[in-house]
């Protein structure tokens, strides 16, 4: 059984620097001290370092002590993003998925995009780390940024009820982020958070998209919240019953 049936869902679309770490961390945490308890609060893909290409190594160190201070955080609150994680002297675009103070979920990002030079830099993730994880009753996955563009990976987390996707999508292909998150929420009859980061260059459209298909997006936040009433995605699956539980 979920602990409430009502939650607020956060998207965050805040910025992230290369040459600034301690100003995104301190913006992701300000953000998060700023939801409210048993919250779900997703930030942008990578937020605490960017890509950090020529200083991966930094980002690396950077993102596992600001790791510590964030789980504080999550004594009463979901919270997902991705970050720069070195293991075998290899580098991974690793999301994570933090409640009561845990690592509930980590996920390497498995198709890297190649417009943006990732496969370069980071090593591929195994797929099958794609799942369906549980918390609090609610059945949660996610998807990073170019991931949500492969259907086989929609097959994979049929079934859940929230869907997160950090994301550090560019600004020329904004509508199709749109269009397949959306198409994500209606598809699964789930919540869908995709918080994409507002860099210049980026294409923002971060919010909510309910399993209706509604969509709560404002470019010009970057804290974008909801109070959603869980009991809405069991009544559209009765509603349209296209087999999900």
């Amino acid at each position: 059984m979920m602990t409430s049936e009502i939650k607020e869902l956060v998207a965050l679309g805040f910025p992230s620097f290369e040459d600034n770490y301690e100003k995104n961390l301190n913006t992701f945490t300000n953000f998060i001290k700023q939801s409210s308890k048993n919250s779900i609060i997703v930030a942008p893909e990578l937020c605490l370092s960017n890509f950090s290409f020529s200083k991966l190594q930094k980002a690396h160190e950077f993102s596992q002590e600001a790791l510590k201070e964030i789980l504080k955080l999550s004594y009463d609150k979901t919270i997902a993003f991705s970050m720069i994680e070195k293991r075998d002297d290899k580098y991974y675009n690793c999301a994570k998925i933090l409640h009561d103070n845990k690592i509930i979920h980590s996920q390497d990002k498995v198709e890297l995009f190649k417009l943006g030079d990732e496969h370069h830099y980071f090593q591929a993730g195994e797929k099958e780390k794609i799942k369906i994880v549980q918390i609090d009753g609610l059945k949660v996955a996610i998807l990073i940024c170019f991931e949500v563009r492969f259907i086989e990976f929609w097959q994979m987390i049929k079934g859940a009820d929230i869907i997160m996707v950090p994301a550090l999508w560019g600004k020329p292909r904004k509508e199709h982020l749109i269009a397949i998150t959306k198409a994500l929420a209606i598809i699964n009859q789930a919540f869908v958070i995709v918080a994409n980061s507002s860099n210049e260059n980026m294409a923002a459209s971060s919010g909510i998209i309910t399993p209706f298909g509604k969509e709560i997006r404002d470019d010009n936040l970057e804290y974008i919240s909801i109070k959603a009433d869980l009991k809405e995605i069991k009544k559209m699956r009765k509603y349209i019953n296209i087999g999900l539980t």
